[in-house]
């Protein structure tokens, strides 16, 4: 699939922004109750609402591309706890434990982590090379 290769870069972003905005829902669903769920309303002295609070936060970081590689770092990190707290001790397989999103999530993040915000991140504009 080389037809795609020369715009790596630009879909490192989409895959920032996408995943951001879809990180972003867990986020504003627990403080801003949009949109309604189980979990709009979390106290931020939860487990969950604590885990809302870096969703809320990280989300918006990683849209705009600001401090991509230390924010895709601690949210790799949320949701690898997510998955081990919440999900793993219903059992071993993803699919059966509900956890197939933190774990893609943790990976996906990991990678942002390490390859930085891509073509159109606000990081572009203070480090060079990233």
């Amino acid at each position: 699939m080389g037809f795609l290769k020369p715009y790596s870069f630009q879909l490192l972003s989409v895959l920032r922004v996408m995943s951001g905005l879809l990180l972003l829902q867990h986020g504003t669903t627990k403080y801003l109750g949009f949109p309604e769920t189980k979990m709009t309303g979390a106290s931020l002295f939860t487990m969950g609402g604590a885990a809302g609070a870096i969703e809320l936060v990280g989300g918006v970081l990683l849209v705009i591309g600001l401090f991509t590689r230390p924010v895709a770092f601690i949210l790799s990190g949320t949701m690898a706890v997510a998955y081990f707290y919440a999900h793993f001790p219903q059992g071993f397989f993803p699919i059966l434990n509900g956890g197939e999103l933190a774990a893609l999530y943790c990976f996906v993040f990991l990678y942002l982590a390490a390859a930085g915000g891509g073509a159109w991140a606000v990081d572009k504009i203070w480090v060079k090379g990233d």
